[in-house]
């Protein structure tokens, strides 16, 4: 029956879904307002049952008086029990299991989006009607239960969001560990990094000097003086310890990461410029184009430009996925400008570099700027880099897989 007064109304909105309780607010229409599902008119003590999606839950008992006439929407069955049939009881057997399936089931709730239980099919549904003592008993019961039951529920959840996030959290540990020069021992007998960084900037300078690859116009060199370290730009010293993030072992040195690599930047294509044919040589557009092992082919160009090899060091610097790194596994690529690369060198391994870049995931998206987020060059490499003994740096790369090997058996 259409409204006649003004009336408080009560739709699924106006259910705590989470503890199946009532609002305290009371939303009141006049007549002339009333909305075309307002037609229940229900009573205190009525169990209010949602038709609508009804594993969500949205129902309640009503518990408390109303400034005017409260109208339930067409949404809910409105249940009155009669004398003998203690109205908690009908609303947690509601509750339960065995009618969520009833009223869940395909038979019964009809739609895609908003599956829903017409109030013929719920009102033919059985239900176990003990003693209205008994009844009383088991609600009694229930009351004392339940709330162990929820304590048990919480910390359940808790337990399993620790769970779930303990691979991820060790493994994080395990790389600030391999870092800073803790998850393997040093071996005397390791050439220091002092000598590798030497090796290193003479392998730069013969492959800069074949056209392999190009100069940095601002290459900074790190040294220790008096236990301190300075770093030399452009001829000007300064003091660089407030930047260091932690004490390293005595056989490791500070460097940029800049001093060591060589990074490529990438350039897009046109549409025209590449093809899915397989003419040419693949084309690595971005992160959908990297797995966690390696280079997932489905674009090819004939015309490339930026080229990076087996070996290198791919690093998603724009879009989704940015941070994500990837040692590349096929002969020859072009990269699109979603990628840096960081080129192969024998003095290096790259396992390591790859290793660091992971530790240091978190910092390097820090730096994604923009609408799109994005890391620039600079950021790469002036990043300070704690470099080992090369025999020390396989050691890691080593250890580091056992241990992840591990992880993934938990």
């Amino acid at each position: 029956m259409k409204p006649i007064d003004d009336f408080c109304y009560i739709d699924i909105g106006s259910i705590d879904n989470k503890n199946q309780k009532l609002n305290d607010k009371e939303f009141i229409i006049t007549a002339d307002k009333a909305p075309s599902r307002a037609r229940k008119i229900v009573a205190i003590g009525d169990i209010l049952y949602s038709t609508v999606r009804p594993y969500l839950h949205n129902m309640c008992i009503v518990n408390r008086t109303f400034s005017h006439q409260p109208i339930a929407s067409t949404g809910f069955a409105a249940l009155t029990c009669h004398t003998g049939f203690y109205n908690k009881f009908l609303f947690y057997y509601l509750m339960s299991p065995d009618f969520d399936a009833y009223a869940n089931s395909t038979d019964n709730a009809k739609g895609v989006a908003y599956p829903a239980i017409n109030d013929a099919k719920l009102y033919r549904a059985l239900i176990p009607v003990p003693p209205e003592e008994e009844q009383k008993r088991i609600i009694k019961r229930l009351k004392k239960v339940l709330p162990y039951v929820d304590t048990y529920s919480t910390t359940y959840s808790e337990t399993e969001s620790l769970n779930n996030a303990f691979p991820d959290r060790i493994k994080k540990s395990i790389l600030q560990e391999a870092v800073q020069g803790k998850l393997v021992p040093q071996n005397p007998s390791d050439e220091p990094a002092s000598v590798l960084l030497e090796r290193i900037r003479a392998e730069k300078q013969k492959l800069i000097a074949e056209g392999k690859i190009k100069k940095d116009k601002h290459e900074s060199v790190i040294f220790r003086r008096d236990n301190s370290h300075y770093e030399k730009l452009d001829g000007i010293e300064r003091c660089i310890d407030d930047e260091i993030p932690f004490e390293i072992p005595e056989s490791w040195e500070w460097t940029r990461l800049g001093q060591i690599i060589s990074l490529l930047s990438g350039t897009d294509f046109k549409p025209e410029e590449y093809n899915d044919k397989c003419n040419g040589i693949p084309y690595i557009t971005g992160a959908s184009s990297l797995s966690e092992n390696g280079v997932l082919i489905n674009r090819w160009t004939e015309m490339p430009k930026i080229i990076v090899n087996y070996g290198d060091i791919l690093l998603v610097c724009k879009g989704s996925g940015y941070g994500k790194t990837v040692i590349c596994d096929i002969e020859k690529a072009h990269i699109a400008r979603q990628i840096m690369a960081i080129k192969k060198f024998s003095t290096l391994d790259m396992l390591y570099i790859r290793l660091f870049l992971q530790a240091n995931f978190n910092q390097i998206k820090s730096k994604g700027q923009g609408v799109i987020p994005g890391i620039d060059r600079n950021s790469v490499m002036n990043m300070l880099f704690p470099i080992p003994p090369l025999a020390e740096q396989k050691r890691i790369v080593e250890k580091q897989r056992e241990l992840f090997d591990k992880i993934s058996l938990i």
